[in-house]
Formats: C-alpha cells, sequence, structure tokens
C-alpha cells in the first residue's frame, strides 16, 4: 500500500491512508474488520464462523491499490459485532438497548447487532445506553469523524469528493416477494435511485464493469446504507456510491479461502476503478 498513514486517536481500530499523488477519490472499508477487543468479548456470544461470514471478508486487501492508484483510503479494523458502521448512531431497538430514549431502529442489526444474519443471537444481554454510548465513542464517532474530515478535505482541493463505500455480499439471497433463492448480480452499486452520486459517476462504474465482463444491477438487493445516504451530496460537491461485490467471485464461501486467480484480477479491475474514478471531472 503505497501512502502515508495519518495519525488517528489511539485505540479507534481504524487506519486512513493519504496516497502520494492525490485524487478526489476516498475508498472506506468499515466492514472488513474482525477484531473484538477485549473489554467487548464477554457481551457477546459471537460464533467463529460468523465473524467471518458477516464481515466483508479480504475487502480491504481486494482495494489494497487504492493508494497508489490515487485515493485515500479509510479501513476499520473492528468486526461489525463490535459496532456497525455502516448504521446511523441511533438506529438501535428497545430489545438491544431498553433504556435508549430516543432509539430509531426497529431491526436486530442496528448499530449494534443482537443477532447475527442467520439469526443467532450475539449479545448476551441487553446493552445499557451507557453502554451503547462507550462503544459509539470508541468506535463509531472516530471512524465517522475521520470520514467526513477526509471528504471536507478532499472537496476543499479538488472542489468535490467521490466516496466510494467498499462492500460485499453472500452470492445468493431470497427474494423478498417470493422467497425464491437466487443467485445475485457480480458486482451491486447502491446510490438510492441515483441519488447520491453524479450520473457520470454510475455510468462510469456501470460501464467498467460490464466492460470486464461481470453483471451489474443498480440498487438490488442493498441500495446504499448510512454512509452513503449520509455523505452522498451532489449538490454540495461529495458523491457517494456504494458498491457491493458478490463474494462468490473470490472467495469459497464454504471454506472462507480466497481464490486464485480470480482474487487478483479482481484486485486488478477494482484498482483501475479506482485510477478512472479520480481522472473523472466533476468540477
Amino acid at each position: 500500500m503505497l501512502g502515508q498513514v495519518e495519525s488517528i486517536p489511539e485505540g479507534s481500530h481504524l487506519t486512513l491512508v493519504r496516497p502520494v499523488h492525490p485524487t478526489a477519490v476516498l475508498v472506506e472499508v468499515p466492514h472488513a474488520g474482525l477484531e473484538v477487543p477485549s473489554e467487548i468479548v464477554p457481551a457477546i456470544d459471537a460464533p467463529a464462523d460468523g465473524v467471518l461470514r458477516d464481515s466483508d471478508l479480504y475487502v480491504d486487501e481486494l482495494y489494497a491499490e487504492a493508494p497508489q492508484r490515487g485515493a485515500s483510503m479509510l479501513v476499520a479494523h473492528v468486526s461489525r459485532y463490535v459496532v456497525d458502521l455502516n448504521r446511523a448512531a441511533d438506529d438501535v431497538d428497545l430489545d438491544t438497548v431498553p433504556d435508549h430514549p430516543a432509539p430509531r431502529g426497529v431491526q436486530p442489526r442496528g448499530v449494534v447487532w443482537r443477532m447475527t444474519t442467520d439469526g443467532r443471537s450475539l449479545l448476551r444481554r441487553p446493552l445499557t445506553y451507557a453502554e451503547l454510548e462507550q462503544r459509539l465513542a470508541r468506535f463509531h464517532r472516530p471512524y465517522h469523524a475521520a470520514l467526513r474530515g477526509e471528504l471536507t478535505r478532499l472537496r476543499a482541493r479538488f472542489g468535490y469528493a467521490v466516496l466510494l463505500a467498499a462492500h460485499s455480499m453472500p452470492s445468493t439471497g431470497r427474494v423478498v416477494t417470493t422467497g425464491k433463492l437466487v443467485r445475485r448480480a457480480d458486482v451491486v452499486p447502491g446510490t438510492r435511485g441515483g441519488t447520491t452520486a453524479d450520473r457520470r459517476v454510475l455510468e462510469l462504474v456501470d460501464a467498467h464493469f460490464r466492460d470486464a465482463g461481470l453483471s451489474v444491477r443498480h440498487d438490488d438487493p442493498y441500495r446504499g446504507g448510512y454512509a452513503t445516504a449520509h455523505y452522498g451530496r451532489p449538490r454540495e460537491g461529495w458523491h457517494a456510491i456504494q458498491i457491493e461485490l458478490n463474494r462468490a467471485l473470490y472467495v469459497d464461501e464454504a471454506t472462507s479461502q480466497r481464490k486464485e486467480p480470480e482474487f487478483s484480477e479482481l484486485q486488478r479491475v477494482l484498482g483501475d476503478l479506482v485510477e478512472k474514478l479520480g481522472a473523472l471531472d466533476l468540477g
């Protein structure tokens, strides 16, 4: 990874790398982390297979070339079982934090998960509001302070900033209306109906992946999470796009092992994408 690691608050479990030859692009990887800090371990019953499956495994490595391709890169190292950085701070339900004064969430996997994606209980007991605040203060707020700060810095320098929210998804999923299990597209760009980024960003991303022989389906089944919605403000010079990669492209989902040469080829495709986004003039 060619670039300069910036100083960050101690204990925040994140890394920010700035390139030697910068562009207006920032790649953020909020879900590749596997770390569970020692003080959190007693509070959760985290199955080892779940930690791997519910992470965006290896996505930070897939985008490892981003700094040498001109992009800043922000990576979280903590597991989403500790805090989900792609959720709003108040996205929590009363079953997770019973004494929360103003919960906005209604799902078991908000900013703090109480259940794994396969339905297993994760929290050993509900959190108090004070405990939630401790997690937010240590992990969530520093991450978004770094994210917001870097976007602000890039916009000040270039007149705009492009946020690429890097994620991955299981290769199959169930259709909401029928329950039928189907294979997902290779790449799902999420921009909330094309509202979080300039049309030129969407068109470039779409054409790039199709030219690489990959199938693309916009906003289905993921339209972009909190970061995309919150920071995607094209009129203010912030353009955000979430990119979900089908894990079957690069990993054996049964063993969580990388597949070669598929992994290296996808890494090259993503590096080329970052470079093209950096060359795009949105001024």
